[in-house]
C-alpha cells in the first residue's frame, strides 16, 4: 500500500506538534512501529485510533477524516476533494519547513 493523505496527515500532525513517533505512540497507547506503518501509509488507523488522534490534538474528528473521506461522489467532487486534501497537505509541509527553518536558526 503506497503513502496516502491521511497517513501523511497524521505524519505532518506529530510532526507539527514536535512529537517523536515514540511519544506519539506511547500518548496513543500503540506500539511506535505500528505508528510508523500508519505514517507510511502500509496500514490504515480504526476509527478508534482517529478517535485518540483528535482527543490528543484537541481537533474535531470531522476534520482528520477529511483527508480520507469522499465528500460525494464523481468527478467534480472527487476534484474538489482531492485539491482541498493536497492544498491542506501542502499547508501543513509548509508550516513543518518554518519550523523547522526556526529550530535550525
Amino acid at each position: 500500500m503506497s503513502k496516502n493523505s491521511l497517513s501523511e496527515a497524521l505524519r505532518l500532525l506529530r510532526s507539527y506538534h514536535d512529537l517523536s513517533q515514540i511519544q506519539l505512540a506511547s500518548d496513543l497507547d500503540i506500539s511506535r512501529s505500528y505508528l510508523s506503518e500508519i505514517e507510511s501509509g502500509k496500514k490504515q488507523p480504526s476509527l478508534e485510533l482517529l478517535k485518540s488522534y483528535s482527543s490528543r490534538f484537541g481537533l474535531p474528528l470531522s476534520a482528520i477524516m477529511l483527508f480520507s473521506e469522499s465528500v460525494e461522489s464523481g468527478p467534480i467532487a472527487e476534484r474538489v476533494r482531492k485539491a482541498s486534501t493536497e492544498t491542506a497537505l501542502k499547508l501543513l509541509a509548509w508550516v513543518e519547513d518554518r519550523r523547522r527553518d526556526k529550530l535550525s536558526a
